[in-house]
């Protein structure tokens, strides 16, 4: 395992930009929108609940009918693309959620949009697992965590600019939501091209078994191994993305009508959370490469998320719920994730690294198809989201007990590459 996991690149060695940064970079490029297309829904609901009359259950409805398909795009998705083609997967998938995104602004009723929210979500479904597939095979060992925290830098990047620009055309220029959604989806489609021409497919021999396998009857079937660690990731995940997919859905909403913060305001507060991750993810990501202990800042980072989710809505003054929102952000999931990826990476055999990442998004992301809904629910019956957060820390706190009990550190026993 530890050998087949120092490959370091599926190319030689060439002169100019080396193939992992500039499959980093688009793969960042690639992140910045899908975050911005769902973070202008966010932007909108308070139009788009008075101009179709919903109540706060069915605005939530709409964010968990993209993650249901999203979520259960995940898997298909990677077996797909590790038999059929990455890249292959990773381009279809990109343009079609460009091109339902556009859509979206079409809609005309309730019921047409939540059809192409579910459309956007299959479309985005296909990204995750290809894409940190094939940037596990570019990047080498020794950047891993840092080059993984790169490109989750763009789902920050990506929150920021959906919020602030939907907000601007909604707020300042006075447009009607929907113009939000055609201006998303043309920079997004143009991304996917661009997939075609930048990335490369990894050759078969990289994500092939080891070759000391290759005599077993059973090395032509590509079968997932889920070890102990990748099963206390996999549960550590939920956990986390439940609680940041009630903020990423439900913080603008209780921003302005919970805190009685200015609709012009609301879109720079809550991006602050993203901003905030941008450097947590990069440090922590860089510290836990070159100190080789992944637990140590998955622990670090949990413990301090969690009281500072729950700070959110326990604080009443202003600069204090700022403060936990900017902690959120540097040690919340947009942080963790990175650390999370490389040690699926550090754990999951490069043959079938595609389905074992999809069934990582997947758990992750079950816990996105009831967040949103379920904070709707909770707030409709308590008249309150602040259940919500708490209900998210709790589940903090789960995840880091399997993590203190099941997961057990191997990147410090693997070479360096």
């Amino acid at each position: 395992m530890a050998a087949d996991n120092q490959t370091a690149s599926i190319e030689p060695q060439e002169p100019g930009i080396p193939y992992w940064t500039k499959a980093v970079a688009l793969f960042f490029l690639g992140w910045i929108f899908i975050y911005a297309t769902r973070n202008i829904l966010s932007a909108s609901m308070n139009s788009i609940q008075q101009e179709f009359g919903l109540t706060q259950s069915q605005l939530g409805l709409v964010n968990s009918v993209f993650f249901f398909t999203y979520t259960f795009a995940q898997i298909p998705s990677g077996m797909l693309g590790d038999r059929f083609g990455l890249k292959r997967m990773l381009i279809i998938g990109f343009l079609l959620f460009g091109i339902f995104t556009g859509m979206t602004g079409l809609a005309t009723s309730f019921a047409v949009l939540v059809l192409m929210r579910a459309l956007v979500g299959i479309g985005q479904g296909t990204y995750y697992g290809p894409q940190y597939a094939l940037s596990s095979a570019a990047i080498p060992l020794k950047h891993r965590g840092f080059g993984s925290a790169i490109i989750n830098s763009g789902m920050a990047f990506g929150i920021s600019l959906g919020l602030i620009g939907a907000g601007f055309i909604i707020n300042t220029l006075g447009l009607n939501w929907r113009y939000s959604f055609y201006a998303f989806a043309i920079p997004t489609v143009v991304i996917g091209l661009l997939f075609q021409f930048v990335i490369k497919e990894p050759p078969r021999a990289v994500e092939a078994q080891p070759a000391a396998d290759a005599t077993s009857p059973a090395a032509t079937t590509v079968k997932p191994k889920l070890s102990r660690n990748i099963i206390a990731i996999y549960v550590m995940v939920f956990c986390s993305l439940f609680g940041f997919f009630v903020i990423q859905t439900w913080l603008p909403y209780y921003l302005q009508n919970e805190r009685n913060i200015a609709a012009g305001q609301v879109g720079f507060v809550s991006s602050l959370v993203a901003w905030a991750s941008i450097p947590g993810a990069l440090i922590f990501s860089r510290m836990s490469d070159k100190l080789r202990r992944r637990k140590l800042f998955i622990v670090l980072l949990v413990v301090l998320a969690l009281f500072s989710i729950m700070g959110c809505v326990y604080f009443e003054q202003y600069s204090l719920m700022i403060t936990c929102l900017v902690i959120y952000g540097l040690t919340g999931k947009l942080a963790l994730d990175p650390i999370l990826v490389a040690s699926v990476a550090d754990n999951a055999a490069s043959g079938n690294r595609g389905t074992i990442f999809s069934v990582y998004n997947f758990v992750g992301m079950s816990s996105s198809i009831v967040a949103p809904y379920l904070a709707g629910f909770l707030s409709d019956t308590t008249g309150s989201l602040a259940s919500a957060f708490y209900l998210s820390g709790g589940l903090l706190l789960i995840g880091l007990v399997t993590i203190l009990f099941v997961f057990k550190d191997t990147l410090k026993q693997q070479g360096a590459a």
